[in-house]
């Protein structure tokens, strides 16, 4: 199973910011549609980083105008990225190993989608009951 099998159930509709937006509308993007990340894009559609929950939290206790500072200011630059046929365990202990809870999907420099390490856990739950399923079906089968 890849990232693209995840992709095609989830969808790849990315919510994005720009870097000149601020902090309180990266807020109204998060609450809006219950996420916790965003994806940094520039004018040129290009993305230059990510913006989560916890970049915000760890900048706010060095700032008290946090809702004003201008997402660039607090964003994760460069982030690590997946391409959609990265195989889903390995981008999993990838995020694991870094604690990354959401990864940008990337197809030939363009913005593809974004999982999160839920996206990836349900996936492989569902894979791993399909396969359980299976074993059974082939027990009872053998059973008879």
């Amino acid at each position: 199973m890849n990232i693209q099998s995840i992709l095609a159930t989830k969808g790849a509709h990315v919510i994005t910011i720009r870097p000149e937006q601020a902090i309180r509308e990266a807020l109204v993007l998060f609450i809006r549609h219950n996420i916790g990340a965003l994806v940094v894009l520039n004018d040129a559609g290009q993305l230059i980083g990510t913006l989560s929950e916890r970049d915000i939290i760890r900048a706010a206790p060095m700032n008290e105008a946090i809702f004003s500072q201008l997402v660039r200011e607090v964003m994760t630059r460069d982030p690590i990225t997946a391409v959609p046929q990265d195989d889903l365990m390995s981008v999993a202990n990838t995020m694991t190993e870094m604690r990354i809870r959401h990864l940008p999907v990337v197809d030939q420099g363009r913005l593809v989608g974004i999982v999160s390490i839920g996206d990836v856990v349900k996936a492989q739950r569902d894979q791993y009951h399909g396969e359980v399923e299976t074993l059974q079906t082939q027990l009872l089968a053998d059973q008879i």
